[in-house]
């Protein structure tokens, strides 16, 4: 589990947007900008989605082949970023997706009731950038 100093903390909860890169099957990155929440205690972050979407479908992919889905998730304000690395899974368990729901409507705003919605969780174990 990874934690975040201070500075990095308030940064992850400030009201910013990031960019997801996973890998597609031939290996070429697929970058998407995303919001995301982060979970302290578990050293996660969380992105909701739709289960359709190409971002879980790539996390899915690597899953079902065995190798895990390393993910990179980086937020950027001005000459500040971060950048979150680690394991990804895609998560279908209803109670998990409203403990994202709940998050996110903490930093971003509320989000109606979509019955295709799963979490992204994102297990850091590496992290860089100017945010120290």
């Amino acid at each position: 589990m990874r934690t975040l100093s201070d500075e990095q903390l308030a940064f992850v909860t400030d009201r910013h947007l990031a960019t997801l890169t996973t890998s597609r099957a031939d290996g070429s990155p697929h970058v998407v900008p995303v919001a995301f929440t982060w979970d302290a205690a578990r050293g996660r972050a969380r992105i909701t989605t739709k289960a359709t979407s190409v971002k879980a479908r790539n996390i899915e992919r690597a899953a079902a082949t065995g190798s895990p889905a390393r993910v990179a998730l980086c937020q950027v304000e001005g000459w500040r970023w971060l950048t979150l690395e680690g394991i990804a899974t895609v998560v279908h368990d209803p109670a998990d997706i409203a403990q994202a729901v709940e998050a996110y409507a903490g930093r971003y705003r509320t989000l109606e009731f979509d019955p295709a919605r799963v979490v992204i969780h994102l297990d850091v174990d590496s992290v860089m950038g100017s945010v120290r």
